[in-house]
This record gives structure tokens, sequence and C-alpha cells, in this order.
């Protein structure tokens, strides 16, 4: 069995195609610039292809039996690259894909949601098997966080008192390790949580217990927030779509916790603690 891992140089993939080299399947990894891969180098295959070239994308899944898909930066999907993906998988014979979605996809009320919503509609219309995957905000999104900790001892956010239950990234990488890889997960939906829901200001006490220095959270105002996106080289479509997250955030609208970790592995989310101990260097 051959497994195509998509996004490999990025957060979830990278998880999931280290995972799949640990548990010794046969995978192959998508890279637009495979010097980028190079942590896969004699550990995995490396193809060069590109979501928008859809030539490239029928010889990276020749031979393919499944696939990981995602598509995204900055938290977003793009429905078109997707049905792409989606395109060339049915033609070239994969039997399962196991997708990248986002929480609250079901019913999208904010931007992420409808795009990834789009793409899970395509993707259930294919003759292809699926599992989702519909995870909370990152643990891994904290990072951003660093700078503003490093210099002022405080991040800066515009989420008031809302709270989110952040899930760790290598959960996300673990359940799709298992729906790639045992059988019982096909045209499942798995919501996948940590299991604490948090505010700002929580987080921020749990960042300071790990690197042993005060951290406070500052509910920073929605312009000012963007701007910064902005500034950071987030294109313009992802930073709206991210702020409206963060106002869903803020008006309580993600504040909940789901088991989807569990039911696909068997075991307990991490919690944030564990991940900020994990990631302490990257905060001083």
């Amino acid at each position: 069995m051959t497994i195509l891992v998509f996004g490999a140089t990025g957060t979830t993939g990278g998880e999931v195609a280290r995972q799949l080299i640990e548990a010794r399947q046969n995978i192959r990894v998508l890279a637009r610039d495979p010097s980028r891969a190079g942590a896969f180098a004699g550990r995995a295959e490396i193809v060069q292809g590109d979501l928008a070239d859809p030539q490239s994308l029928a010889r990276a899944l020749a031979g393919v039996d499944k696939l990981y898909l995602v598509s995204g930066t900055h938290g977003g999907c793009d429905p078109d690259l997707e049905a792409n993906a989606i395109d060339a998988a049915e033609a070239a014979g994969v039997r399962h894909v196991v997708k990248l979605s986002v929480i609250g996809a079901e019913a999208p009320r904010d931007t992420f949601a409808e795009w990834h919503a789009r793409s899970e509609a395509r993707l259930r219309s294919s003759r292809l098997t699926w599992t989702m995957l519909r995870p909370h905000f990152f643990m891994s999104n904290s990072l951003r966080w660093a700078d503003a900790i490093r210099s002022q001892g405080a991040f800066f956010q515009p989420t008031g008192e809302g709270r989110w239950a952040a899930i760790d990234p290598a959960d996300i990488g673990a359940v799709a390790v298992a729906a790639l890889t045992q059988r019982g997960h096909e045209g499942q939906v798995y919501d996948l949580s940590g299991p604490q829901s948090l505010s700002g200001a929580e987080y921020a006490v749990k960042l300071a217990a790990a690197i042993g220095k005060p951290v406070r959270f500052i509910d920073a105002p929605p312009a000012a927030t963007r701007d910064g996106l902005l500034r950071s080289g987030m294109p313009s479509l992802n930073a709206d779509a991210l702020m409206n997250l963060f106002a869903a955030m803020k008006a309580g609208k993600l504040d909940f916790v789901s088991d989807g970790v569990r039911k696909a592995t068997g075991r307990d989310a991490a919690t944030f603690d564990e991940w900020a101990r994990r990631n302490v260097a990257a905060f001083l």
C-alpha cells in the first residue's frame, strides 16, 4: 500500500508524514519545491507537484492507494485546488482520501468553514471513500504569540473572554494515520479538539507556568490585529477569514470540547500544558 501525503512541509501534513514513517508505512510526499521536503529524504519518496497542475497530480498519484488531502495555509483551504486533487485521485484509482477540514464545516458560520464545506461536498460527491477531520484551532498557532511574549511579556488577540479548545497538531496527525492505516474509518467525520476550552487569559497562565515567566493576555483591537496579519505577509483573504474566526471565538461560538481524538485513536487528546512544555524554547 502506498500513501500520498500532501502538505508534508506544513503543520499537519508534516505530522502525518512523520507518524506514517514511524509506523513503517510506504509513503510518498508531494512538494512544490522538493528541496523543502529534505527532512523526509531517504525515508519517503519525494515527488514534485502542484495542486494547480493536474498533470503533476496524475504523476504523483500513480499507484497510490490512499491520500491525505490538505491544500491551505493560514488555516484555510482552496476548494478549487482540492477539487483538482479529488478529480486526479478518482482517475488514478485511489481508494480512500482523508481530508483535513475545519470545525464547523457541517454548518458554516465563518469563512474557513465555508471553504472547507465546499471541498467536503466535492469529496462526498466523488466515487472515493473518505474520512473528514475537522480540527479546532491549532495549539501551534500560539507560536504566533512568541515574539510579543519575548519582547513584552504579553500576547495580543481580539478574542476577549471567548474560549476555545485548541488541539495539538500531533493529535490531528495521529487521527489521520489511524484513518489511513486501519479499517473502520471510512465515511467517518471526526470533530477534533483539545480536552479543555480556555480563554486567552487562561492560555496565558498556562504559558507562564511552562516558561517560568509572567505572560499576559491583551484583548487587541480588531483593526490593529488585521493590520499586523497583513504586515506579516498573510494574504488579505486569509486575514479577513481569520478575523472572522476571532470574532466567532469572542462571541462564544467555539466554546466546546469534542472527543474525536479518543473515538479515532482510543486515547485522550493532549492538553495545552503538555504542548507548552514541549515548546518552551520557542517562547524564551
